[in-house]
Protein backbone atom coordinates (compact mmCIF):
# COMPACT_ATOMS: atom_id res chain seq x y z
CA UNK A 1 0.00 0.00 0.00
CA UNK A 2 1.27 3.45 -0.82
CA UNK A 3 1.26 6.68 1.14
CA UNK A 4 -1.61 9.08 1.79
CA UNK A 5 -2.60 11.39 -1.04
CA UNK A 6 -2.46 14.24 1.44
CA UNK A 7 -0.44 14.79 4.58
CA UNK A 8 -2.15 15.11 7.91
CA UNK A 9 -2.09 18.57 9.39
CA UNK A 10 0.13 18.93 12.44
CA UNK A 11 -2.85 18.60 14.78
CA UNK A 12 -4.30 15.68 12.83
CA UNK A 13 -7.65 17.36 12.19
CA UNK A 14 -7.96 16.64 8.46
CA UNK A 15 -9.93 13.67 7.19
CA UNK A 16 -7.14 12.26 5.05
CA UNK A 17 -7.81 10.53 1.73
CA UNK A 18 -8.33 6.85 2.45
CA UNK A 19 -7.80 5.37 -1.00
CA UNK A 20 -4.18 4.69 -0.18
CA UNK A 21 -3.93 4.84 3.61
CA UNK A 22 -1.26 2.59 5.05
CA UNK A 23 -2.74 0.41 7.76
CA UNK A 24 0.66 0.04 9.41
CA UNK A 25 1.01 3.75 10.16
CA UNK A 26 -0.24 4.99 13.51
CA UNK A 27 -2.25 7.89 12.14
CA UNK A 28 -5.32 9.62 13.47
CA UNK A 29 -8.20 10.30 11.10
CA UNK A 30 -11.33 12.32 11.68
CA UNK A 31 -14.74 12.24 10.09
CA UNK A 32 -14.46 15.93 9.08
CA UNK A 33 -12.27 18.94 9.72
CA UNK A 34 -14.05 20.09 12.87
CA UNK A 35 -15.37 16.68 13.95
CA UNK A 36 -14.30 14.90 17.09
CA UNK A 37 -14.54 11.32 15.83
CA UNK A 38 -10.94 10.16 16.12
CA UNK A 39 -10.14 7.05 14.15
CA UNK A 40 -7.20 4.67 14.07
CA UNK A 41 -6.83 2.47 10.98
CA UNK A 42 -7.10 -1.27 11.63
CA UNK A 43 -6.86 -2.30 7.98
CA UNK A 44 -7.30 -0.58 4.63
CA UNK A 45 -7.32 -1.97 1.11
CA UNK A 46 -6.02 -0.25 -1.99
CA UNK A 47 -8.80 1.34 -4.04
CA UNK A 48 -8.75 3.54 -7.11
CA UNK A 49 -9.75 7.16 -7.50
CA UNK A 50 -13.21 8.13 -6.30
CA UNK A 51 -15.54 8.54 -9.28
CA UNK A 52 -18.71 10.56 -9.68
CA UNK A 53 -21.90 8.97 -10.95
CA UNK A 54 -23.33 12.47 -11.47
CA UNK A 55 -27.06 12.73 -11.94
CA UNK A 56 -27.58 9.05 -12.66
CA UNK A 57 -28.87 6.05 -10.78
CA UNK A 58 -25.87 3.92 -11.68
CA UNK A 59 -24.16 3.57 -8.29
CA UNK A 60 -24.37 -0.22 -8.67
CA UNK A 61 -22.09 -0.07 -11.71
CA UNK A 62 -19.61 2.35 -10.11
CA UNK A 63 -19.36 0.42 -6.85
CA UNK A 64 -19.14 -2.99 -8.51
CA UNK A 65 -16.41 -1.94 -10.91
CA UNK A 66 -14.46 -0.24 -8.12
CA UNK A 67 -14.73 -3.55 -6.25
CA UNK A 68 -13.56 -5.54 -9.29
CA UNK A 69 -10.70 -3.09 -9.87
CA UNK A 70 -9.56 -3.72 -6.30
CA UNK A 71 -9.86 -7.44 -6.97
CA UNK A 72 -7.60 -7.11 -10.00
CA UNK A 73 -5.03 -5.27 -7.92
CA UNK A 74 -5.24 -7.90 -5.19
CA UNK A 75 -4.49 -10.56 -7.80
CA UNK A 76 -1.53 -8.62 -9.17
CA UNK A 77 -3.22 -7.65 -12.43
CA UNK A 78 -3.07 -4.33 -14.29
CA UNK A 79 -4.45 -1.29 -12.51
CA UNK A 80 -7.27 -0.25 -14.84
CA UNK A 81 -10.19 2.16 -14.65
CA UNK A 82 -13.04 0.12 -16.11
CA UNK A 83 -16.01 1.63 -17.95
CA UNK A 84 -19.17 1.94 -15.88
CA UNK A 85 -21.19 3.05 -18.89
CA UNK A 86 -20.23 0.00 -20.93
CA UNK A 87 -22.02 -2.02 -18.25
CA UNK A 88 -25.00 0.36 -18.24
CA UNK A 89 -25.16 0.24 -22.04
CA UNK A 90 -25.49 -3.55 -21.97
CA UNK A 91 -27.88 -3.98 -19.07
CA UNK A 92 -30.54 -1.57 -20.33
CA UNK A 93 -31.46 -3.52 -23.51
CA UNK A 94 -31.63 -6.83 -21.64
CA UNK A 95 -33.67 -5.21 -18.88
CA UNK A 96 -36.01 -3.70 -21.49
CA UNK A 97 -36.48 -7.08 -23.19
CA UNK A 98 -37.49 -8.68 -19.89
CA UNK A 99 -39.80 -5.79 -19.05
CA UNK A 100 -41.70 -6.27 -22.31
CA UNK A 101 -41.78 -10.07 -21.99
CA UNK A 102 -43.14 -9.76 -18.45
CA UNK A 103 -45.83 -7.31 -19.65
CA UNK A 104 -44.39 -4.57 -17.48
CA UNK A 105 -44.57 -6.57 -14.27
CA UNK A 106 -40.88 -6.26 -13.41
CA UNK A 107 -38.86 -3.19 -12.60
CA UNK A 108 -37.36 -1.07 -15.36
CA UNK A 109 -35.19 1.89 -14.45
CA UNK A 110 -31.73 3.18 -13.71
CA UNK A 111 -31.13 0.93 -10.72
CA UNK A 112 -29.27 -2.34 -10.73
CA UNK A 113 -27.29 -4.76 -8.62
CA UNK A 114 -23.75 -6.04 -8.19
CA UNK A 115 -24.48 -9.25 -10.06
CA UNK A 116 -25.52 -7.17 -13.10
CA UNK A 117 -21.88 -6.21 -13.57
CA UNK A 118 -20.67 -9.81 -13.25
CA UNK A 119 -23.39 -10.75 -15.75
CA UNK A 120 -22.18 -8.18 -18.28
CA UNK A 121 -18.51 -9.12 -17.92
CA UNK A 122 -19.37 -12.80 -18.36
CA UNK A 123 -21.68 -12.33 -21.35
CA UNK A 124 -20.45 -9.17 -23.10
CA UNK A 125 -16.97 -8.45 -21.76
CA UNK A 126 -15.72 -5.09 -20.50
CA UNK A 127 -13.61 -2.17 -21.71
CA UNK A 128 -11.45 0.50 -20.05
CA UNK A 129 -12.95 3.88 -19.28
CA UNK A 130 -10.90 5.56 -22.00
CA UNK A 131 -12.51 3.29 -24.62
CA UNK A 132 -16.08 4.14 -23.60
CA UNK A 133 -16.89 7.02 -21.26
CA UNK A 134 -20.60 7.30 -22.06
CA UNK A 135 -20.24 11.09 -22.21
CA UNK A 136 -21.54 12.83 -25.33
CA UNK A 137 -21.47 16.33 -26.80
CA UNK A 138 -18.72 17.64 -24.57
CA UNK A 139 -20.39 16.58 -21.32
CA UNK A 140 -18.10 16.07 -18.34
CA UNK A 141 -20.73 14.68 -15.94
CA UNK A 142 -23.30 11.93 -16.32
CA UNK A 143 -26.89 13.17 -16.45
CA UNK A 144 -29.35 10.42 -17.32
CA UNK A 145 -32.67 12.01 -16.40
CA UNK A 146 -33.87 12.61 -19.96
CA UNK A 147 -32.45 9.34 -21.28
CA UNK A 148 -34.19 7.35 -18.55
CA UNK A 149 -37.54 8.97 -19.35
CA UNK A 150 -37.20 8.37 -23.10
CA UNK A 151 -36.25 4.70 -22.59
CA UNK A 152 -39.11 4.22 -20.15
CA UNK A 153 -41.45 5.73 -22.70
CA UNK A 154 -40.42 3.19 -25.31
CA UNK A 155 -40.84 0.05 -23.19
CA UNK A 156 -44.04 1.33 -21.58
CA UNK A 157 -45.59 2.01 -24.98
CA UNK A 158 -44.64 -1.43 -26.29
CA UNK A 159 -45.96 -3.43 -23.35
CA UNK A 160 -49.13 -1.32 -23.12
CA UNK A 161 -50.32 -2.53 -26.54
CA UNK A 162 -51.65 -5.74 -25.04
CA UNK A 163 -54.15 -6.46 -27.82
CA UNK A 164 -51.58 -5.99 -30.56
CA UNK A 165 -48.55 -8.08 -31.32
CA UNK A 166 -45.40 -6.12 -30.51
CA UNK A 167 -43.20 -5.68 -33.52
CA UNK A 168 -39.47 -6.05 -33.21
CA UNK A 169 -38.96 -2.48 -34.44
CA UNK A 170 -38.82 -1.14 -30.92
CA UNK A 171 -35.51 -2.90 -30.23
CA UNK A 172 -33.38 -1.01 -32.81
CA UNK A 173 -35.21 2.16 -31.76
CA UNK A 174 -34.24 1.50 -28.15
CA UNK A 175 -30.64 0.79 -29.15
CA UNK A 176 -30.57 4.01 -31.19
CA UNK A 177 -31.64 6.06 -28.17
CA UNK A 178 -28.89 4.52 -26.06
CA UNK A 179 -26.31 5.22 -28.76
CA UNK A 180 -27.51 8.82 -28.99
CA UNK A 181 -27.11 9.41 -25.26
CA UNK A 182 -24.13 7.19 -24.41
CA UNK A 183 -22.39 6.71 -27.76
CA UNK A 184 -21.64 3.65 -29.88
CA UNK A 185 -19.73 1.13 -27.79
CA UNK A 186 -16.47 -0.11 -29.32
CA UNK A 187 -16.28 -3.49 -31.01
CA UNK A 188 -12.48 -3.22 -30.91
CA UNK A 189 -9.93 -0.98 -29.18
CA UNK A 190 -6.23 -0.85 -28.40
CA UNK A 191 -4.67 -1.34 -24.97
CA UNK A 192 -0.91 -1.38 -24.36
CA UNK A 193 -0.24 -1.71 -28.07
CA UNK A 194 -2.54 -4.68 -28.64
CA UNK A 195 -6.03 -4.81 -30.10
CA UNK A 196 -8.85 -6.29 -28.05
CA UNK A 197 -12.57 -6.85 -28.26
CA UNK A 198 -14.57 -6.39 -25.04
CA UNK A 199 -14.67 -10.17 -24.62
CA UNK A 200 -10.96 -10.78 -25.20
CA UNK A 201 -10.10 -7.87 -22.90
CA UNK A 202 -12.29 -9.38 -20.15
CA UNK A 203 -10.72 -12.80 -20.63
CA UNK A 204 -7.07 -11.91 -21.18
CA UNK A 205 -6.52 -8.70 -19.20
CA UNK A 206 -9.22 -8.47 -16.52
CA UNK A 207 -9.25 -12.22 -16.01
CA UNK A 208 -11.88 -12.40 -13.27
CA UNK A 209 -14.18 -15.41 -12.93
CA UNK A 210 -17.71 -14.16 -12.23
CA UNK A 211 -18.54 -17.50 -10.64
CA UNK A 212 -15.98 -16.86 -7.87
CA UNK A 213 -18.11 -14.07 -6.36
CA UNK A 214 -20.83 -14.54 -3.80
CA UNK A 215 -23.61 -12.22 -2.63
CA UNK A 216 -24.67 -12.43 1.00
CA UNK A 217 -27.45 -10.96 3.13
CA UNK A 218 -29.18 -11.67 6.44
CA UNK A 219 -32.95 -12.04 6.67
CA UNK A 220 -35.07 -13.99 9.14
CA UNK A 221 -37.95 -14.71 6.74
CA UNK A 222 -35.80 -17.16 4.79
CA UNK A 223 -33.80 -20.20 5.96
CA UNK A 224 -30.18 -19.58 6.89
CA UNK A 225 -27.36 -21.17 4.88
CA UNK A 226 -29.57 -21.38 1.81
CA UNK A 227 -29.90 -19.24 -1.29
CA UNK A 228 -32.99 -17.18 -1.98
CA UNK A 229 -34.00 -14.65 -4.60
CA UNK A 230 -33.17 -11.17 -3.34
CA UNK A 231 -36.53 -9.45 -2.98
CA UNK A 232 -35.77 -5.91 -4.08
CA UNK A 233 -37.14 -4.11 -7.17
CA UNK A 234 -33.76 -3.68 -8.87
CA UNK A 235 -33.13 -7.43 -8.96
CA UNK A 236 -34.44 -7.71 -12.52
CA UNK A 237 -32.22 -10.77 -13.13
CA UNK A 238 -33.99 -12.60 -10.26
CA UNK A 239 -30.59 -13.43 -8.81
CA UNK A 240 -30.24 -15.42 -5.58
CA UNK A 241 -28.05 -14.56 -2.61
CA UNK A 242 -26.77 -16.53 0.37
CA UNK A 243 -28.56 -16.01 3.69
CA UNK A 244 -26.54 -15.93 6.91
CA UNK A 245 -27.35 -15.12 10.55
CA UNK A 246 -26.56 -11.48 11.33
CA UNK A 247 -23.46 -12.17 13.44
CA UNK A 248 -22.04 -14.42 10.76
CA UNK A 249 -22.74 -11.84 8.06
CA UNK A 250 -20.59 -9.41 10.03
CA UNK A 251 -18.00 -12.15 10.55
CA UNK A 252 -17.64 -12.52 6.77
CA UNK A 253 -17.24 -8.76 6.28
CA UNK A 254 -14.55 -8.54 8.96
CA UNK A 255 -12.71 -11.65 7.81
CA UNK A 256 -12.66 -10.46 4.20
CA UNK A 257 -11.38 -6.97 4.99
CA UNK A 258 -8.75 -8.23 7.42
CA UNK A 259 -7.48 -10.63 4.75
CA UNK A 260 -7.24 -8.14 1.90
CA UNK A 261 -10.62 -8.68 0.21
CA UNK A 262 -12.72 -5.56 -0.31
CA UNK A 263 -16.51 -5.73 -0.48
CA UNK A 264 -19.21 -4.35 -2.78
CA UNK A 265 -21.80 -3.11 -0.27
CA UNK A 266 -25.49 -2.43 -0.94
CA UNK A 267 -27.35 -0.50 1.75
CA UNK A 268 -30.07 1.96 2.67
CA UNK A 269 -28.71 5.51 2.94
CA UNK A 270 -31.96 7.29 3.76
CA UNK A 271 -31.50 7.07 7.52
CA UNK A 272 -31.24 10.17 9.70
CA UNK A 273 -27.85 8.94 10.85
CA UNK A 274 -26.44 8.89 7.31
CA UNK A 275 -24.61 12.14 6.61
CA UNK A 276 -22.18 12.09 3.72
CA UNK A 277 -21.25 15.73 4.40
CA UNK A 278 -20.20 14.71 7.93
CA UNK A 279 -18.41 11.59 6.75
CA UNK A 280 -20.58 9.30 8.87
CA UNK A 281 -23.27 6.63 8.81
CA UNK A 282 -24.42 5.89 12.36
CA UNK A 283 -27.53 4.79 14.27
CA UNK A 284 -27.89 7.16 17.25
CA UNK A 285 -30.24 6.07 20.01
CA UNK A 286 -31.78 9.56 19.87
CA UNK A 287 -32.32 9.96 16.12
CA UNK A 288 -35.13 12.43 16.74
CA UNK A 289 -32.49 15.04 17.51
CA UNK A 290 -31.08 14.82 13.99
CA UNK A 291 -32.33 17.70 11.86
CA UNK A 292 -32.02 17.90 8.07
CA UNK A 293 -31.85 20.99 5.88
CA UNK A 294 -32.44 21.08 2.16
CA UNK A 295 -32.58 18.29 -0.39
CA UNK A 296 -30.05 16.33 -2.38
CA UNK A 297 -31.98 14.90 -5.27
CA UNK A 298 -28.81 14.86 -7.38
CA UNK A 299 -28.17 11.42 -5.93
CA UNK A 300 -31.76 10.18 -6.32
CA UNK A 301 -32.29 10.50 -2.56
CA UNK A 302 -31.81 13.06 0.17
CA UNK A 303 -28.86 11.17 1.62
CA UNK A 304 -26.48 14.06 0.98
CA UNK A 305 -28.71 16.73 2.53
CA UNK A 306 -27.16 18.91 5.22
CA UNK A 307 -27.86 17.50 8.67
CA UNK A 308 -27.40 18.89 12.16
CA UNK A 309 -26.83 16.92 15.36
CA UNK A 310 -24.26 16.59 18.10
CA UNK A 311 -24.09 12.96 16.96
CA UNK A 312 -22.05 14.09 13.95
CA UNK A 313 -19.56 15.98 16.13
CA UNK A 314 -18.46 13.30 18.57
CA UNK A 315 -19.25 9.62 19.21
CA UNK A 316 -22.67 8.90 20.70
CA UNK A 317 -24.44 5.81 21.95
CA UNK A 318 -25.97 3.77 19.15
CA UNK A 319 -28.91 1.37 18.98
CA UNK A 320 -28.33 -2.31 19.59
CA UNK A 321 -29.19 -3.97 16.28
CA UNK A 322 -30.87 -7.36 16.53
CA UNK A 323 -32.00 -9.65 13.70
CA UNK A 324 -35.59 -8.82 14.65
CA UNK A 325 -35.04 -5.05 14.46
CA UNK A 326 -33.24 -5.40 11.16
CA UNK A 327 -35.98 -7.60 9.67
CA UNK A 328 -38.75 -5.27 10.82
CA UNK A 329 -37.12 -2.34 9.02
CA UNK A 330 -36.86 -4.42 5.84
CA UNK A 331 -40.46 -5.63 6.07
CA UNK A 332 -41.75 -2.09 6.68
CA UNK A 333 -39.88 -0.65 3.65
CA UNK A 334 -37.70 1.38 6.02
CA UNK A 335 -34.67 -0.47 4.68
CA UNK A 336 -34.53 -0.38 0.89
CA UNK A 337 -31.86 -0.96 -1.74
CA UNK A 338 -30.87 2.69 -2.08
CA UNK A 339 -27.20 2.68 -2.89
CA UNK A 340 -24.16 0.62 -3.87
CA UNK A 341 -20.74 1.40 -2.36
CA UNK A 342 -17.45 -0.32 -1.55
CA UNK A 343 -16.09 -1.30 1.86
CA UNK A 344 -12.32 -0.93 1.85
CA UNK A 345 -11.23 -1.14 5.48
CA UNK A 346 -11.86 -0.97 9.21
CA UNK A 347 -11.12 1.75 11.78
CA UNK A 348 -11.84 2.17 15.49
CA UNK A 349 -12.80 5.39 17.22
CA UNK A 350 -11.41 6.72 20.50
CA UNK A 351 -13.90 4.53 22.40
CA UNK A 352 -12.89 1.36 20.58
CA UNK A 353 -16.06 1.27 18.46
CA UNK A 354 -15.64 -0.34 15.04
CA UNK A 355 -16.44 1.48 11.79
CA UNK A 356 -16.01 0.52 8.16
CA UNK A 357 -14.25 2.67 5.58
CA UNK A 358 -16.66 3.26 2.70
CA UNK A 359 -15.77 4.43 -0.78
CA UNK A 360 -18.66 6.31 -2.37
CA UNK A 361 -19.32 7.40 -5.98
CA UNK A 362 -20.46 10.98 -5.42
CA UNK A 363 -17.09 12.53 -6.22
CA UNK A 364 -14.62 13.98 -3.73
CA UNK A 365 -17.38 16.11 -2.28
CA UNK A 366 -16.68 15.95 1.46
CA UNK A 367 -13.77 16.37 3.87
CA UNK A 368 -12.92 12.68 3.40
CA UNK A 369 -12.35 13.05 -0.36
CA UNK A 370 -15.44 10.99 -1.19
CA UNK A 371 -15.08 8.36 1.55
CA UNK A 372 -17.00 8.09 4.82
CA UNK A 373 -17.18 5.90 7.93
CA UNK A 374 -20.10 3.54 8.65
CA UNK A 375 -20.44 2.19 12.17
CA UNK A 376 -20.87 -1.53 12.72
CA UNK A 377 -24.36 -0.78 14.02
CA UNK A 378 -25.24 0.91 10.73
CA UNK A 379 -23.86 -1.97 8.67
CA UNK A 380 -25.76 -4.48 10.80
CA UNK A 381 -28.98 -2.50 10.44
CA UNK A 382 -28.98 -1.23 6.87
CA UNK A 383 -27.09 -3.75 4.74
CA UNK A 384 -29.24 -5.20 1.97
CA UNK A 385 -26.52 -7.45 0.59
CA UNK A 386 -22.86 -7.47 -0.33
CA UNK A 387 -20.56 -9.18 -2.82
CA UNK A 388 -17.24 -10.76 -1.93
CA UNK A 389 -14.80 -13.23 -3.44
CA UNK A 390 -15.55 -16.72 -2.13
CA UNK A 391 -12.02 -16.95 -0.67
CA UNK A 392 -12.88 -13.93 1.49
CA UNK A 393 -15.36 -16.10 3.40
CA UNK A 394 -14.14 -18.13 6.41
CA UNK A 395 -13.84 -21.82 5.55
CA UNK A 396 -16.29 -22.97 8.21
CA UNK A 397 -18.97 -20.67 6.77
CA UNK A 398 -18.21 -21.68 3.18
CA UNK A 399 -18.88 -25.24 4.28
CA UNK A 400 -22.23 -24.26 5.84
CA UNK A 401 -23.15 -22.39 2.65
CA UNK A 402 -22.02 -25.29 0.43
CA UNK A 403 -19.54 -23.07 -1.42
CA UNK A 404 -16.54 -24.86 -2.89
Amino acid sequence: MNNFKKSLLALGVMCTSLSAANAQEEVELRNKKDGDYKFQVVTNIEAGKVSNQGRSGTCWSFSSLSFFESEMERMGKDKINLSEMFVVRHTYPDKADRFVRWHGHINFGAGGAFHDVAYVIKNYGIVPEFAYSGLQNGATMHNHGEMDEVLMGIVTAVQARKRAKPTQSWKPAFEGVMDAYLGDYPSEFEYNGKKYTPKTFADEVVGLNADDYVEIGSFTHKPYYEEFELEVPDNWLHHSIQNLPLDEMIEVIDYALMNGYSIAWGADVSEKGFSFRDGLAIVPTDEIEVMAKGKDNQHFSDAGAQKYSVAFQEPVKEKVITPELRQKAYDNYETTDDHGMQLTGIVKDQNGTKYYIVKNSWGEANDCDGYFYASEAYVRYKTIDFMVHKDGIPKHLRKKMNIK
